[in-house]
């Protein structure tokens, strides 16, 4: 017989147990930490690349490609609304044009509002494997929105009926909401926190750069409404597929993939403001000055010819917009740059904020066209300061590593949301409570609330 060892024997006690778990995969509740907990080299040396904090700075190249990426779907976004639209319900129906025209671009901002956080959510889940290869969790999705947004704009082009340039035009929405939460999601994924400011002034130049871009194409380039949506969709293959085909993209591994249960993905668009109430002052923050935004920018044409009587009300408008598209490039990427040295986000977005209201109250006090053209030009210094250093500002609140896209599609709520409550609020402004006076004023107020409540934010300087 062979002796037993009598202690063998006996249950071993649970302290001295080896944890069962311990040889599986880090449990998904552990990668749920704030991203400033990533910064921390020991934590992120534990992370997968697609969830570390990223520590070698983006090249020109990389910054080139994803500027360009952007410069296509802001063309995509702006061009329909601002010409190709307007041209084809005016087709359709010349008596209510200005009606049918709010329904169609009122439906398309609720279907972006609800597609970029749900586009996000999924992305930050994608686990693609083609062929024995993996890929990336971002470019798939870019990419496919691109194509299928491209195809969204051929399929607009051959509406004849209000129904069909809606669900057409909801459709191109869809793909480039998905496109743009990818390529915002691109910047905390891939660049460090120590080049973001620079980084997301580049970024935000095409925001004002696609309007002009889009508006020159299809007015000078090519003629007729169906050319111009042919043109958008090629000019948006062109510039965004390059940056999916010549930059990495961290494939995100199955052990780290958080389950997909559509009732928790739901759930998940909501951010508990008491747990992470950074990203909440953010977001308050980011909506309140893209309100005053909205109010600022929707009835300039009107304003142009009502207030100030401009000879010629379009052509003031496209030097109005060129001016705020040059103050726009004039500081983006300097301030952006200027708060990656500095280290600083929140004093920035407070004097972007003093220079836009600023504007707005020499359009509210002096109704003159060589006023407009200052205001026009302050307008955009102070939104591309805004721009590009609230964009980094962000992606430093970021709740989840795991959920980049999905809370940055959150975020970007506060940007389409008030492209809808805009037309409510000054309408009633114009008309009953005091004119174009009481609108720009409203804006100067709204904006500047915006820009001081950064002050909230307390784990960014």
């Amino acid at each position: 017989m062979t002796a037993v060892d009598p202690a063998a024997s006996r249950p071993e006690p649970e302290s001295s147990r080896p944890d069962p778990k311990s040889s599986r995969p880090e449990p998904e509740s552990s990668l749920l930490e704030p991203e400033s907990s990533l910064l921390d080299p020991a934590r992120a040396a534990t992370l997968p690349t697609a969830l570390a904090e990223p520590t070698v700075p983006v090249r020109r190249g990389w910054i080139a490609l994803i500027f360009s990426a952007n410069l296509g779907v802001w063309m995509a976004f702006f061009t329909p609304i601002q010409v190709l639209l307007p041209q084809q319900v005016e087709l359709i129906t010349p008596t209510d044009k200005e009606t049918m025209l709010a329904i169609v671009t009122g439906l398309g901002a609720l279907a972006a509002v609800i597609a970029n956080p749900l586009a996000g959510a999924l992305s930050d889940r994608t686990c693609l494997r083609l062929g024995g290869r993996e890929f990336g969790r971002r470019h798939v999705w870019t990419l496919g929105g691109a194509v299928l947004g491209a195809a969204s704009l051929l399929l607009l082009a051959q509406q004849r009926t209000i129904l069909g340039v809606t669900i057409a035009w909801i459709a191109a929405q869809l793909c480039f909401n998905a496109m743009l939460a990818t390529l915002t999601a691109a910047v905390p994924d891939r660049v460090p926190v120590a080049q973001r400011g620079g980084v997301s002034g580049w970024i935000g130049i095409p925001q004002a750069l696609g309007l002009v871009v889009g508006a020159v194409l299809v007015t000078a380039v090519v003629t007729g409404n169906a050319a111009g949506y042919a043109a958008v969709a090629v000019a948006v293959l062109l510039l965004a597929v390059p940056f999916t085909l010549l930059t990495a993209d961290d494939p995100l591994p199955r052990t780290h993939r958080p389950p997909l249960r559509w009732r928790e993905l739901l759930a998940g668009m909501w951010v508990d403001p008491r747990r992470y109430p950074d990203f909440a002052w953010a977001w308050g923050t980011r909506f309140l000055v893209q309100v005053g935004n909205a109010l600022g920018t929707l009835y300039l044409l009107y304003f142009l010819t009502d207030q100030v009587r401009h000879h010629d009300p379009e052509s003031g408008l496209l030097i109005l917009i060129l001016l705020y598209t040059t103050g726009l490039m004039a500081t983006a990427v300097v301030a952006g740059r200027l708060s990656d040295r500095t280290g600083k986000r929140k004093i920035f977005v407070i004097w972007a904020g003093v220079i836009m209201a600023v504007a707005a109250l020499l359009l509210a006090a002096w109704p003159i066209w060589p006023t407009a053209l200052v205001a026009a030009l302050l307008l955009g210094a102070g939104y591309g300061v805004y721009v590009a250093v609230d964009a980094a500002l962000i992606t430093q609140v970021l709740p989840q590593a795991t959920n980049r896209a999905k809370d940055l599609g959150v975020i970007n709520i506060a940007n389409s949301a008030p492209q809808v409550l805009g037309p409510a609020l000054s309408a009633p402004i114009v008309v009953h409570l005091g004119g174009y006076p009481a609108l720009y004023t409203a804006t100067a107020a709204v904006t500047l609330l915006g820009s001081i409540l950064v002050v909230k934010i307390r784990t960014v300087p």
